[in-house]
């Protein structure tokens, strides 16, 4: 158990680092001139033999979950869908007339948002469109993010003809009053449904994403969802820490009242990951848990795991292209992200124009950082060279047990690991007295 001095010490906002620099640390010097440069040669370096991995952001859901901090847009109104596929595939063109090849695709995950809002003739509308337009490479990895209420059977076997195989489900919790105040309210037989039915089309791996620190949740009511969780038994669980934010997502505020407090928020966690541990699962890195067997867990125990915006991921590929309205792009070289606002994205697409605002260029102390950052949070080790010096910041994490320094190496501890991201903040510049921090990032317990 993790001393209450430790989590009152360390529970201060941190990035979760799925990049580095972080995004509210970036220069913002990249313009579609040389975003398009950094992109090419990325992919003339790395792409024929890892491929591209396409993250395609489908922003629309037709009711708000008032805990959710993704970017979207609420309508019950699907005459959008057609107009923002047409988009999406002009975006890909713009990318495969780029490169003046058929592109190798390591993968597709479409995020949202609530990818199934969208019908499943509009998803294969777009899926076939990028496929015909790239060559699948031989350990190719599709998945997508379902809504238990409203992902069907003609969504999953439409998906699963184009080799889609791992799918996710929002469950966050089974508890009825803490669902009615997120306001996601779907009961324990649609979501076995829809995990039945997944297993039924194909899908060798499904994920259930539960959160911990929501409103209402005690831990009686929390052993009660991970026994129902129990009886379904996914593939892979995430389990996350509620991220409150209420000056960036309003709506946050509805339930603030009734949040559990620091203590009580990291007993369930504390305690939750003892009934995974009951379950079967094992834990992968932070906030992530899977069967034996699962490639997150070989890949963890090879040190071959990696972390991109999507979270932890069995990939090679240094290029992650973002497809759809705030949609962020890891180009190896360079990051960039989309107009958030839809209408805007439209209009840029519709130009002819790739619809960046914002971005990166690395350097090359960045792309070292990154190397070292990913390195801790992936494998929980880096390799250090014994004539180093220690740092002052790293000083009370060795005290404190958390880290220790051995054959070449800085190994984060058992004890550490809850601290991971404080640790990598360490080695991170742009977070050290930067005032941005605690208004953009959620607290790191």
């Amino acid at each position: 158990m993790i001393q209450p001095s430790l989590i009152q010490k360390y529970n201060v906002p941190a990035p979760r680092y799925t990049s580095y620099p972080t995004v509210p640390h970036w220069n913002n010097i990249v313009n579609p001139t040389n975003w398009a440069k950094s992109f090419t040669s990325a992919y003339q370096n790395f792409g024929p033999e890892e491929g591209i991995s396409l993250y395609i952001h489908l922003p629309y859901c037709e009711s708000l979950c008032t805990y959710c901090g993704c970017n979207k847009r609420i309508t019950k109104n699907h005459k959008v869908e057609l107009p923002y596929i047409s988009a999406l595939m002009k975006e890909w063109d713009m990318y495969t007339r780029l490169l003046g090849e058929k592109p190798k695709l390591a993968g597709i995950h479409l995020g949202g948002g609530t990818p199934t809002f969208f019908s499943p003739s509009a998803l294969y509308t777009l899926i076939n469109h990028i496929t015909q337009a790239s060559t699948k490479m031989d350990d190719f990895e599709f998945s997508f993010e379902g809504h238990p209420n409203n992902t069907t059977i003609e969504h999953l076997r439409t998906l699963a003809g184009f080799g889609f195989d791992r799918v996710s489900y929002g469950i966050q919790d089974f508890d009825s009053k803490v669902q009615l105040a997120i306001h996601r309210i779907q009961p324990f037989d649609r979501v076995k449904y829809v995990t039945d039915e997944s297993r039924k089309a194909g899908y060798s791996s499904i994920n259930f994403d539960l959160i911990y620190g929501l409103p209402h949740q005690t831990l009686e009511t929390l052993k009660n969802t991970f026994k129902k969780t129990s009886e379904l038994l996914p593939d892979r669980i995430a389990f996350y820490s509620y991220a409150h934010l209420p000056s960036v997502f309003p709506s946050q505020k509805s339930f603030e009242k009734h949040l559990p407090n620091e203590s009580e928020k990291r007993m369930l966690y504390e305690q939750g990951k003892i009934w995974l541990k009951e379950m079967g699962y094992e834990e992968i890195g932070m906030d992530h848990f899977a069967l034996a067997g699962d490639p997150l867990l070989n890949a963890k125990s090879n040190s071959t795991l990696h972390r991109n915006f999507m979270g932890y991921t069995t990939s090679p590929s240094k290029i992650l292209l973002g497809l759809g309205c705030s949609a962020i792009s890891d180009a190896y070289y360079a990051y960039s992200q989309n107009e958030k606002n839809i209408s805007a994205y439209l209009e840029k697409i519709e130009n002819g124009e790739f619809p960046i605002i914002k971005g990166h260029v690395q350097s090359e102390t960045d792309l070292t950082t990154k190397a070292f950052i990913m390195n801790l949070i992936c494998n929980h080790k880096a390799p250090w060279q014994a004539c180093d010096k220690i740092p002052d910041s790293l000083m009370e994490f060795l005290i404190e047990g958390l880290i220790s320094f051995e054959e070449g190496e800085i190994n984060i501890t058992e004890a550490g690991k809850p601290f991971v991201r404080n640790i990598c903040m360490a080695f991170d510049p742009n977070v050290q007295n930067s005032e941005k921090s605690s208004a953009v990032f959620s607290k790191a317990i």
